[in-house]
């Protein structure tokens, strides 16, 4: 089966936030446009992204946001960024009839909280708007005619829009739908694409049994965390993580991802700092594990003079020697600047999302593909990162709509 093409019908791939804000685009332009997505219903990733709070995007200022995406990222983002930005994005969701706030950290979520309710709104919107949805359509690349090749329950179909645009999302929770099975598609037509790998992930580090065992699940509060990166600049900051029985995951780790996993990548392993008592001056604590103890046991003095202990007490003796531990020198410093080696990311699947893609050099200023005219790409699938704290969700629907932008340029030139 064909569907009916006309040179005003758009298909877009991928029913994600960057899809979903390029049909709304797109509808609005007057055109009409059928959206595809291989899941039972639209927005899964997002909808999950949202159980814990949905967090939109962050309210910092602009030119520190655009940092987060690295030096490379940020090249290769800012200028659609600045075009949809935190505040147009707050105002769109308004708009939505959807309330938000900003958190004690400077996150943005809506006023519930959750995802499903900004989603609901959202749909109900395009559907209005005209916008056709496809579920269990599940694309399988182009035909020798250069139609478009979709799986479904009911058997292939084809579709030969006048442009596509392809919103596949990264590799990260491919029961999602995210499985990144686009990228031997788009290999084989020539497409520059730089392979996916773990962003926002847990690191293995090889705890000890007795370690991992007694401390899995345990969360590692107010700490700071220092990385060096490639250029040999120390980054820091500050936060929580948890030990888990492998390694070490959690916001604070994510932020340093992909610094980790280039470090192993390069050397077979990477370290970082982990300040345990980032309250107490390094001469406070030098004091404090110089006292005289008695008859303390070490567990008891430390608690009694830093209030240190549990699982900052554990990763203290899982890391240094009997030596070390009763050294007061060594284990000030330890206390104040603990290394974490990890030898290797989590699976891609576990990430919270996903790195390489679709190189930016493939692409032209719209987000069209150089060797396949009037096919454009938006979201996770290009190569970019950034950590969670809503850079993430901006930048698929900051590149959705440019490259709905992009494609009505096509259209009417």
């Amino acid at each position: 089966m064909t569907y009916d093409s006309t040179s005003s019908r758009i298909a877009i791939i991928g029913a994600g936030p960057a899809g979903l804000m390029a049909a709304e685009v797109l509808s609005e332009a007057g055109l009409t446009v059928d959206l595809y997505d291989a899941m039972p219903s639209p927005g899964r990733k997002f909808l999950l992204a949202g159980i814990g709070g949905m967090n939109i995007t962050h309210s910092e200022a602009l030119e520190p946001f655009l940092d987060r995406y690295g030096a490379d990222g940020r090249a290769a983002l800012e200028a659609s960024i600045r075009r949809f930005d935190p505040v147009a994005l707050r105002e769109w969701i308004h708009g939505l009839g959807i309330e938000t706030f900003v958190g004690s950290s400077g996150k943005v979520f809506p006023r519930e909280m959750k995802a499903a309710p900004l989603l609901r709104a959202w749909l109900a919107r395009l559907k209005a708007g005209g916008v056709s949805l496809h579920v269990r359509h599940r694309w399988l690349g182009w035909d020798e005619a250069g139609r478009l090749r979709f799986a479904t329950p009911d058997g292939e179909v084809t579709a030969e829009p006048r442009a596509t645009l392809l919103a596949l999302g990264g590799g990260s929770w491919a029961k999602l739908g995210s499985d990144g099975a686009w990228q031997s598609l788009l290999a084989a037509r020539g497409i520059g694409v730089e392979a996916l790998k773990p962003a926002n992930c847990g690191f293995d580090t090889g705890w000890s049994t007795f370690f991992a065992e007694k401390f899995a699940g345990a969360p590692l509060k107010t700490v700071v965390a220092s990385v060096r990166d490639a250029e040999g600049n120390v980054l820091t900051r500050a936060g929580e993580c948890v030990v888990t029985a492998t390694g070490i995951e959690g916001n604070l780790v994510y932020a340093f991802a992909r610094h980790l996993r280039e470090g192993i990548a390069r050397d077979g392993k990477a370290t970082f700092t982990l300040d345990l008592l980032p309250n107490h001056s390094p001469e406070r604590v030098r004091q404090e594990v110089s006292a005289p103890r008695g008859a303390k046991s070490l567990s008891s003095f430390l608690q009694s003079k830093l209030n240190l202990g549990g699982v900052k007490l554990g990763l203290l003796r899982e890391i240094l020697d009997k030596d070390a531990m009763n050294d007061p020198v060594q284990l000030a410093a330890a206390i104040k600047a603990l290394p974490i080696a990890v030898n290797a990311t989590r699976p891609l699947d576990e990430a919270i999302s996903s790195a390489g893609g679709v190189r930016f050099a493939a692409m032209n200023a719209d987000y069209m593909l150089n060797a396949l005219p009037g096919v454009f790409c938006a979201g996770e699938m290009l190569d970019w990162e950034a950590p969670t704290g809503g850079y993430l969700l901006t930048a698929c629907f900051a590149t959705g709509r440019a490259a709905a932008q992009g494609m009505i340029k096509y259209i009417n030139t």
